[in-house]
């Protein structure tokens, strides 16, 4: 459940692992894809970068009865906002109107880099993005981190339309939506 007693749309690891004894990464909905993606962060977030991204997915796997492959989406997607962090940021700062960055909540700063990354990185539609990481805010983040959210990667995509060029522009436009 999400703190405000709402049922939880994103999985819960622990549930999931006690519904059966191994989840199939192929069992897994969009939406539990980017779930699974946020815990990566999370946890290589914990872990101050000083962690092998490798060596949390095992944990993972072990201690949730997962299988998350190392060559799987959730595994490239967390891969790409940990190395592209920096150049991230620097897309979200100057959208950050009268707030230090600092400021941010961890789980605010985690949504928004995976969201950038995927209005940068994908195909996916950017309401889609946008609605997914307010999910994932109203969820895992600060209670109105959702509006937050919502407002910044706003402004970055009418900023993107309207010519606005941001700091990070995609390498490659054929990679995967998740």
């Amino acid at each position: 459940m999400c703190p405000d007693g709402k049922m939880l749309e994103a999985p819960d690891l622990h549930e999931l692992s006690e519904l059966s004894n191994e989840i199939s990464y192929d069992d897994l909905s969009r939406r539990e894809v980017r779930s699974l993606v946020f815990h990566l962060l999370y946890a290589m977030e914990g872990f101050d970068y000083q962690t092998e991204l490798e060596s949390i997915v095992d944990n993972f796997n072990r201690g949730f009865e997962l299988q998350i492959p190392v060559d799987s989406e959730v595994f490239r997607v967390a891969l790409g906002v940990i190395e592209k962090r920096d150049k991230l940021d620097e897309v979200i700062i100057p959208l950050l109107a009268n707030w230090r960055f600092e400021r941010v909540g961890v789980c605010t700063k985690l949504i928004l880099r995976l969201a950038v990354w995927e209005l940068e990185h994908t195909d996916t539609h950017s309401t889609i993005v946008i609605n997914e990481a307010i999910e994932l805010a109203k969820c895992f983040a600060e209670k109105d981190a959702y509006k937050f959210v919502n407002g910044i990667l706003d402004k970055m995509v009418k900023g993107k339309a309207e010519g606005i060029i941001l700091p990070e522009e995609p390498e490659d436009a054929s990679e995967k939506a998740i």
